[in-house]
């Protein structure tokens, strides 16, 4: 079991990283006149058909795309349709607060998740995976505690903030289920699921066109502003690294550990965000936020140590 969860842990934590980098493009984007719709259209516009043509250049992603009734097809589109509604309130928090803070208000998610799990999903097993929730969630609580901004966080940055992890944390249990999930097992454990090549390509799809009707409710034009030429690179680095192999990633994690166990791993999202955000933009990082961190990591080792930690050599 030791080495079977490992690799699939490792995709969480690289989901977790790619994640991370969504708010350090936007502080590259949003410069150039870019808004958070703007940068929501080109992300999964671009996301959708960079996977699109992958998945269907592949014999395996033609085959998953066919092996789908419709009903399971539109079930992939609608969930990834809900996601719009998770990046746009994180993506808009931006402009009135910090990359670090918005990435550790975030993480109130792991915790609702595993709540949510108990009632529709399959809930963690044994006491372990609850402390270590515990844990991560003080992490978490002292992260956004330890920031000292400048100024005072706007309400409005505040209130998008807090509403981001509550949706994303009903996604994960609508995409867990889509994958097969219930309160019986893992997606990998029953089968039946859909497969990540089908799911993915088809949820982008579902936001792509869920930020373009988002666009026409709030008055905007259909299509987005041009991309300028000094945002070219961050554009199609928040499409790939911050869209198709986070999502990807965290599907194809989720099926063999479960919503809440991935959930969990993922909380390693806001030391990179914070620590990255830091470096490159000079964004304050305390003592107590790194108390914060070395708390979030803990709690990853804690709950999945068995799977992580060194095989003792074999007695000769």
């Amino acid at each position: 079991m030791r080495g079977s969860r490992l690799p699939w842990i490792l995709l969480v934590a690289v989901s977790a990283f790619g994640y991370g980098s969504g708010p350090l493009f936007a502080k590259w984007i949003y410069p150039t006149g870019f808004d958070w719709l703007d940068l929501l259209a080109w992300r999964h516009f671009l996301a959708a058909i960079f996977l699109g043509v992958i998945v269907l250049a592949l014999p395996a992603g033609r085959a998953a795309l066919r092996s789908l009734s419709p009903r399971r097809a539109l079930s992939a589109l609608a969930i990834g349709a809900l996601f719009v509604a998770n990046a746009s309130t994180y993506f808009a928090s931006l402009i009135w607060i910090d990359a670090s803070l918005a990435g550790l208000m975030t993480y109130a998610y792991p915790a609702i998740v595993a709540v949510l799990s108990i009632f529709f999903a399959h809930a963690p097993s044994g006491l372990r995976p609850w402390v270590a929730l515990g844990i991560a969630t003080t992490g978490v609580a002292l992260g956004v505690g330890g920031i000292s901004a400048g100024k005072e966080p706007a309400l409005i940055g505040l209130v998008l903030g807090v509403a981001s992890p509550i949706i994303y944390s009903c996604y994960i249990i609508l995409a867990a289920r889509l994958g097969g999930e219930s309160k019986r097992g893992t997606g990998s454990s029953r089968g039946g699921g859909i497969p990540p090549l089908a799911a993915v390509p088809l949820s982008l799809a579902g936001t792509a066109l869920g930020v373009f009707a988002l666009r026409l409710i709030a008055g905007r034009d259909l299509l987005p502003m041009p991309i300028p030429g000094d945002a070219l690179l961050p554009i199609i680095g928040v499409a790939t690294i911050a869209g198709i192999v986070p999502i990807g990633a965290f599907y194809a994690g989720a099926q063999r550990l479960g919503a809440a166990r991935a959930a969990l791993v993922s909380t390693v999202e806001p030391i990179f965000t914070i620590v990255a955000a830091g470096l490159i933009f000079g964004e304050s990082l305390t003592v107590i936020q790194v108390l914060g961190g070395a708390l979030i990591l803990g709690a990853v080792l804690v709950a999945e140590w068995g799977a992580i930690r060194p095989s003792a050599p074999a007695r000769k």
